[in-house]
């Protein structure tokens, strides 16, 4: 199936993703690069909400660039299979080996701000994140890395200490605090 369609299937949660939903689904059929980062106004992002076995917590990164704990993921880099982008920045995040979704389904659509900030020495400005977010599970055993190109830490979190961790007020309420929600459900 295509990223339109798996967007065009998934019932938003509530007014946000209802919002997002059809901005993203309009600006995928208006631009043809919205997979890559060549476009500079926006583009397609990733992340995948990892949780335990139990389902009472969930893994979480120190994130170079946003100086918060946050969520795994990254760009789609013209890449349609979303989920796989999502597994590969989970391993490479955070050295987690065996991992699996929960389903190939979406679990969640949010659009993202970004601030301009410096990467490698070059300035990135503002822009837009069109966030997929899929839902995986990983034994919480296994060896944590940190890779330092992208984050300061690794570490498994239950959810509202997730929420306490993270320095990023709008994320908490508007995108972890709903995952966590979803989690409950």
């Amino acid at each position: 199936m295509s990223l339109v369609k798996d967007i065009e299937n998934y019932i938003p949660v509530n007014e946000q993703e209802e919002n997002d939903k059809k901005v993203m689904l309009d600006y995928m059929q208006k631009n043809m690069d919205y997979l890559t980062r060549e476009n500079k106004v926006a583009h397609f992002t990733t992340s995948i909400w990892t949780v335990n076995k139990e389902r009472t917590k969930t893994l979480m990164v120190y994130h170079n660039i946003y100086d918060s704990w946050s969520w795994i993921g990254g760009h789609a880099d013209g890449e349609e299979d979303l989920s796989a982008v999502a597994l590969r920045e989970l391993k490479e995040e955070t050295g987690i080996e065996d991992a699996a979704l929960v389903s190939k389904d979406i679990f969640s659509l949010e659009i993202l701000t970004v601030d301009g900030h410096m990467k490698k020495g070059k300035y990135i400005p503002s822009h837009l994140h069109f966030n997929v977010t899929y839902l995986a599970e990983a034994d919480e055993d296994q060896i944590l890395v940190v890779n330092e190109d992208e984050n300061k830490g690794v570490k498994w979190f239950i959810f509202e200490d997730a929420l306490k961790a993270s320095s990023e007020p709008w994320m908490v309420d508007r995108v972890y605090r709903k995952l966590v929600e979803k989690m409950n459900k």
